[in-house]
């Protein structure tokens, strides 16, 4: 994790953590990052200094950390907690797209694995047609696209903690 210094092209100043420089440049490109002043999403890395420790203040910080390992009851670290830089915009398109997903799942049979085939089967009027969805690889997919065989991707959901 790293924790960068970001400044608006407001000039507003605030800080974010982020799991490492390239996760910041896919999230800032894709205007993901908000100042939460004026909600910009034109967001840069703000100068910052390094923090350098010297000789003394790594034996003083090791001092202190023997004192801190006298026996006291050992608790538990808390999780980290789940963190996203998310425009309302982007929640509202992942709220649609859930909505899309569970309707499609609750209105269409499950066919597995069976996919293909059962796509192949309707297209060709041997089975009635009906809503389903399923499996299929790359190139099972590239092969029903050949064929005129019209299928769409469900779509694929971020996780519900990001």
């Amino acid at each position: 994790m790293i924790k960068y210094a970001l400044v608006c092209d407001k000039g507003h100043g605030f800080e974010s953590w982020f799991a490492d420089s390239g996760t910041f440049d896919k999230q800032a490109k894709r205007k993901l990052i908000a100042c939460p002043h004026c909600d910009s999403t034109k967001v840069a890395k703000a100068i910052m200094a390094p923090r350098v420790s010297s000789s003394k203040k790594r034996a003083r910080a090791a001092e202190a950390a023997l004192a801190a390992e006298a026996p006291a009851p050992a608790l538990p670290a808390p999780a980290p907690a789940p963190v996203a830089m998310i425009s309302p915009q982007e929640q509202e398109i992942r709220s649609k797209l859930k909505e899309l997903r569970d309707h499609l799942v609750k209105n269409s049979d499950n066919v597995g694995a069976k996919f293909p085939d059962e796509a192949r089967k309707m297209h060709y009027r041997e089975i009635e047609h009906r809503s389903i969805y399923g499996v299929a690889s790359p190139e099972e997919a590239k092969d029903l696209a050949e064929e005129g065989i019209e299928f769409h991707p469900l779509p694929i959901l971020p996780d519900e903690r990001n």
